[in-house]
């Protein structure tokens, strides 16, 4: 795994936007702005560690559901949920529930195994920028190259497969409407995009748009239609703490929700312990216990509804650091083996390599100025050092898969 420097192409912002990536730059507080996508780097990864990438992931989300099965027992308490909540996904864990997309998030430097740093098994975002922005870029930059990259083929798969197992073939796509970078708005404005291609019928509207028909008792859109599948961009523990997901309970002809109730396990930072108690000899974990760092003199204390890096904390005997948040950590931490990210030319990378209907589909790789990856980190698109395979080639791979 190498990282080189890359002189940007001149119009790369205007492309990128023109691609769905909305947010080219990070905004802050005091009205400054950083770069968010970075193509003045790029990372090349060999087919050696590709390969080893897509078995990590591929059995990360194996275990990752048996450990979802683990949690919804209840033996490692309620993880901050809401009554009823382990229940909603003890049954969607049965049913086997169609599952879309996750991202994990991997320490990889290319020269020790991956570890799993955390699993984005709900809300995923970063989506649009490794599918379609670095692809894009690759063409343009170097159009004889490969990538890892099968998502945008996958995830119509994924949704093709999905059509049978749905009570119609209308999927309505909902967003926060309180999504002030529009990242959100972009990651479901795509997915409905590769519904669409795999021959689904589509309907945006917002989160606070879907309504409760009491009569009826069914969540129903903005013409009072019924929503039979919804794919909400809303994290479970959210959803199912406000009225709106109180609902869910009381549905009994059961509109599909995508990404299903199993993932508020699955997203869970309990996940991790959960992980480390079925699955103590994998070489993809660290190792990770509730509420308390137990033999672990170097850690990471990680909120178990925390995203974007809010209120992580680092205690090793060289480091001590405190993410503030004003949001996430009464719900109680996991403490995980702290491992540093690997720093290319003083950047901290992490790998997000998606998983799409069970399978691996690519990488994001995100990088930092700091040890932890927040919201200030910047996207850098990435090469496969391998000549890129021919349409028919690459089609049979889908194929297999």
């Amino acid at each position: 795994m190498w990282r080189h420097s890359s002189p940007p192409r001149k119009d790369w912002r205007r492309k990128v936007e023109a691609q769905g990536l909305v947010y080219p730059t990070t905004k802050h507080p005091d009205g400054s702005e950083t770069a968010y996508w970075n193509e003045s780097a790029f990372y090349e990864l060999s087919e050696a560690e590709v390969e080893h990438l897509e078995e990590a992931t591929e059995e990360l989300h194996r275990m990752s559901v048996e450990a979802a099965r683990f949690l919804a027992s209840g033996e490692l308490g309620d993880l901050g949920l809401v009554p009823g909540a382990l229940e909603l996904a003890r049954a969607s864990l049965e049913r086997g529930d169609v599952s879309v997309y996750g991202r994990f998030d991997l320490r990889y430097d290319g020269t020790e195994p991956a570890k799993l740093l955390e699993y984005n098994a709900d809300t995923p975002t970063g989506l649009l920028e490794a599918s379609v922005a670095q692809w894009y870029w690759l063409e343009d930059v170097m159009p004889s190259t490969d990538q890892w990259n099968s998502l945008h083929e996958r995830l119509v798969q994924a949704w093709r497969s999905a059509r049978p197992k749905l009570r119609s073939p209308v999927v309505h796509f909902a967003h926060h409407p309180d999504d002030e970078t529009n990242e959100e708005w972009m990651t479901v404005a795509y997915m409905r995009d590769v519904a669409t291609e795999a021959g689904l019928e589509t309907v945006g509207l917002t989160v606070t748009d879907i309504g409760w028909d009491h009569d009826r008792r069914r969540f129903v859109d903005l013409d009072d239609a019924p929503i039979d599948t919804a794919f909400v961009l809303y994290p479970w523990e959210d959803m199912l703490r406000d009225e709106f997901g109180r609902r869910i309970l009381e549905d009994p002809l059961g509109t599909t929700w995508v990404e299903p109730a199993w993932k508020v396990l699955a997203s869970n930072k309990a996940l991790l312990a959960a992980l480390w108690h079925c699955f103590p000899d994998s070489e993809y974990l660290l190792p990770a216990y509730l509420d308390e760092p137990g033999s672990l003199t170097d850690w990471v204390a990680k909120p178990l509804h925390g995203r974007e890096g809010d209120g992580i904390r680092i205690r090793t005997a060289d480091v001590s650091h405190d993410q503030g948040s004003e949001r996430y950590g009464a719900e109680g931490f996991v403490y995980q083996q702290y491992a540093a990210l690997p720093a290319f030319d003083g950047n901290y990378a992490v790998i997000g390599s998606w998983v799409v209907d069970g399978k691996a589909a690519g990488a994001g790789i995100r990088e930092s100025d700091g040890l932890v990856t927040d919201s200030r980190a910047r996207f850098v698109p990435h090469v496969l050092s391998a000549p890129r395979p021919d349409e028919a080639t690459s089609a049979a791979w889908l194929r297999e898969a």
